[in-house]
């Protein structure tokens, strides 16, 4: 976590601003289109109870837009501020462009420790394609190509290449994971299904929990499982289930001993030749002497 606050430390150092912060009135701020998706409705009024008895304590960053500002940086305690009932907030004004906006907002929010895994993988591809100066489909192509390249399935030189080095370095300043593990444990996260990945998103399920349940092809032993975990089922626990389900799915169903015994029901061993007749009446006994064993 130091090391993205370190960064988003180096961006707004980098921005011309105003010596000290300024008071600014809602009315006057609006959001911008940013990585969060949700306001958890717990968290938001906890904060805007915070906000009410010790005020905002870190600034918002914002810049100017048009007639008013727009929010950089801080939409949670914007909306936290109007919960509360207050008139005006702290901020501080910056002067930068589209792109260093979106690399603050990001970063912003990279940061938050309720971040979910899901919007967290949405938010590194965003900053990656940023920037690459690529879209995030662009983005995820190019990491598959260097997992396939690192080990050894591919030979397209990519890693040599300008771009790789720079997601190299992204991920090292972010601290949180490599790129390798990030390829492996959060690009499947892309492509779960819905009410995973709704499930994951809200915070019910954790997301190692996901790539399991994922494996799972019927719809309905999915939906069990899920309800499972969210109501406490471990990690191993549910690997043993969808091994067992995987293992019993594979067993053959046992129908030929149907079969086998609807033709001896309507077998005439007096019909049969001497010797087909001989061979059979041995095989019988032998299956007699093991049933009478039991």
């Amino acid at each position: 976590m130091s090391a993205i606050r370190a960064y988003l430390k180096g961006l707004v150092e980098e921005a011309k601003r105003p010596a000290e912060g300024v008071n600014l009135s809602l009315s006057e701020l609006r959001p911008r289109a940013q990585p969060r998706r949700r306001f958890e409705d717990a968290s938001l009024k906890a904060l805007a109870e915070s906000i009410r008895a010790h005020g905002v304590l870190e600034p918002l960053l914002v810049r100017k837009t048009g007639e008013g500002y727009e929010i950089i940086a801080g939409e949670r305690r914007y909306r936290a501020a109007k919960m509360a009932g207050l008139e005006a907030v702290p901020a501080i004004v910056l002067e930068v462009d589209e792109k260093t906006a979106q690399a603050i907002a990001l970063m912003e929010n990279l940061q938050r420790e309720d971040l979910n895994p899901y919007e967290e993988t949405l938010g590194v591809l965003d900053l990656l394609a940023l920037e690459l100066g690529r879209s995030r489909e662009e983005v995820v192509s190019l990491l598959h190509r260097m997992r396939n390249e690192a080990k050894g399935r591919a030979t397209h030189n990519v890693m040599g290449n300008s771009e790789a080095q720079k997601i190299v370095d992204i991920f090292r300043t972010l601290g949180r994971m490599t790129w390798e593990s990030f390829v492996q444990n959060r690009l499947p996260l892309l492509t779960l299904s819905e009410d995973l990945k709704e499930a994951l998103e809200e915070g019910s399920i954790p997301y190692t929990a996901a790539l399991e349940l994922k494996k799972v092809k019927d719809e309905a032993l999915r939906r069990e499982l899920l309800e499972e975990v969210k109501g406490g089922l471990s990690l191993r626990d549910l690997k043993a289930r969808i091994r067992e389900a995987s293992r019993k799915k594979e067993e053959p169903r046992p129908t030929w001993h149907r079969e086998l015994l609807r033709k001896l029901s309507r077998l005439d061993l007096e019909a049969l030749p001497p010797e087909t007749r001989k061979a059979l009446e041995a095989k019988l006994r032998e299956v007699l002497a093991i049933l009478e064993k039991r």
